[in-house]
């Protein structure tokens, strides 16, 4: 049989994101402040597009009125399909039109002030080096140290072996361990250690902390200590409670992570993205603008485009086509204020009685289901509700916050799963510290509740909660009562 080459023709039904529609979904996840980055990117890729600064509302009138007359003159220079296309934006985005071409304005504006200015915090590494700079002279031994302190994490500890220090350094044991000796006597105490064991022992030879029965067990029992065995750790060591409690004192003031005092971490403020107030005893919606520029076409290009399209010229062809852009940008603004309003309403109305009496009143929500009542893909709903927040009474919540899974009491109302957590830990936290809660008995006393759940349910929210099993709890009473 010959093999040759044939052509055929089939249609094919396939979807295809259009760039307009590519556009808008890249939006709705954005937060206001990335959102205003994406804006300022446009406003520098379109002249078509400008920014609006506030105007009096009877300004704002008499050049709306201006503005539909100036279209209405203006319309005549399209040709016929043109005109169709150009009035079915213009009606719909008339409120981004401008009257005139406003040049570059250049504005005084005031110095900022010095005290706003913060300098970098100093870091672990940066602290060491400097330690390190005023303790080793000699060429090798300040490369070695240099070594150490480039592989110590954040936690203070080194994450390389000895070994692989000598065979990078090409430096003998010893030398690298006297190097990490005086290593480990810098500030923090302790950083550089390779094991929490070895950098307490450290601290408390640094502190003059020469307790035998501390120091022992730190280094004979410490696994005891991170499983709150203390009665084994009593029996191991042959004393009675009150002494056991007493060495453990000595020990939870050393630093388990000395490297954490440099830290770099920062405290991120949220921006809440939805606002809602309580005016005359209902809920009002706002959407959180502040900072956001609002935009308009600018009528000095559409003049030109309308001067322009008589000819099929390259400047024609250009302009409209970033004029297009320009409407279809507006357009995908437009549908994330209007996507993200109508989400925050829906969960408002549906959490209405959480946001006016607290959690015992909140109800379980899911994506499907708002999908469903506001007429958009679920999909949509997670990009709207990733990185969004929202103000309420009640305090600042992620809308994540408001989603969650339901379960049923005895009359088949649902219930959230939100109140069970927090019945479970108001339950450990009640309970009697002698005959701390099982999992089971919290099963039981949240069925006298109308909670349904099963034992395995209960021990999978209190993970969730970080609260320890009910013979580890039973151990730190311990403790804490001795």
């Amino acid at each position: 049989m010959a093999l040759k080459q044939q052509l055929h023709q089939r249609q094919v039904q396939r979807l295809i994101l259009a760039p307009a529609l590519q556009q808008a979904i890249k939006l709705l996840p954005l937060t206001n402040l990335e959102l205003i980055e994406i804006i300022d990117a446009e406003l520098s890729q379109n002249p078509m597009l400008e920014t609006q600064e506030e105007e009096a509302p009877e300004k704002q009138q008499e050049e709306t009125e201006k503005e539909n007359q100036t279209e209405a003159a203006e319309s005549e220079a399209y040709d016929a399909e043109s005109l169709v296309e150009d009035k079915e934006f213009e009606t719909f985005f008339q409120e981004y039109f401008d009257d005139g071409f406003r040049g570059l304005s250049f504005e005084k504006k005031e110095a900022p002030m010095l005290e706003n200015f913060i300098s970098r915090s100093l870091s672990l590494w940066d602290h060491l080096d400097w330690q390190a700079n005023l303790t080793f002279f000699d060429p090798k031994e300040k490369e070695i140290a240099q070594y150490i302190i480039g592989n110590i994490n954040e936690d203070g500890y080194l994450t390389v072996s000895p070994d692989e220090l000598c065979e990078s350094t090409g430096a003998d044991l010893e030398q690298v361990e006297t190097i990490r000796g005086k290593i480990k006597n810098f500030d923090p105490v302790g950083v550089g250690s390779l094991s929490l064991q070895e950098s307490l022992l450290v601290q408390m030879e640094y502190f003059g902390i020469e307790d035998p029965v501390t120091k022992k067990i730190v280094q004979d029992h410490l696994f005891l200590l991170e499983k709150s065995d203390f009665s084994l750790l009593a029996k191991e060591l042959g004393l009675s409670r009150d002494s056991v409690r007493a060495h453990i004192e000595v020990i939870k003031r050393l630093d388990p992570t000395p490297g954490r005092k440099y830290s770099q971490e920062k405290t991120n403020y949220v921006v809440p993205d939805i606002i809602v107030t309580k005016e005359d005893g209902e809920l009002k919606i706002t959407l959180n603008d502040e900072g956001m520029p609002r935009l308009r076409i600018n009528s000095y290009y559409k003049k030109m485009l309308a001067q322009a399209s008589r000819e099929d010229s390259e400047a024609s062809r250009y302009l409209k086509d970033k004029m297009k852009k320009a409407f279809w940008f507006l357009r995908s603004l437009d549908q994330r204020k209007n996507t993200i309003y109508k989400v925050a309403q829906y969960i408002v109305d549906k959490q209405t009685d959480f946001l006016e009496q607290g959690l015992d009143f909140i109800k379980p929500l899911t994506l499907v289901e708002l999908a469903q009542e506001i007429g958009v893909h679920e999909s949509t709903v997670g990009r709207v509700v990733a990185n969004k927040h929202m103000m309420t009474p009640r305090g600042i919540f992620p809308l994540k916050y408001f989603f969650h899974k339901s379960l049923s009491g005895d009359f088949g109302e649902e219930i959230s799963s939100l109140r069970v957590k927090e019945r479970i830990r108001t339950m450990v936290e009640n309970e009697d510290k002698d005959q701390p809660l099982s999992d089971i008995e919290i099963e039981t006393g949240l069925a006298r509740e109308n909670f349904k759940i099963a034992r395995r349910t209960v021990a999978k929210y209190r993970k969730q909660l970080s609260i320890p099993p009910s013979h580890i709890r039973k151990r730190k009473y311990w403790m804490e009562e001795s």
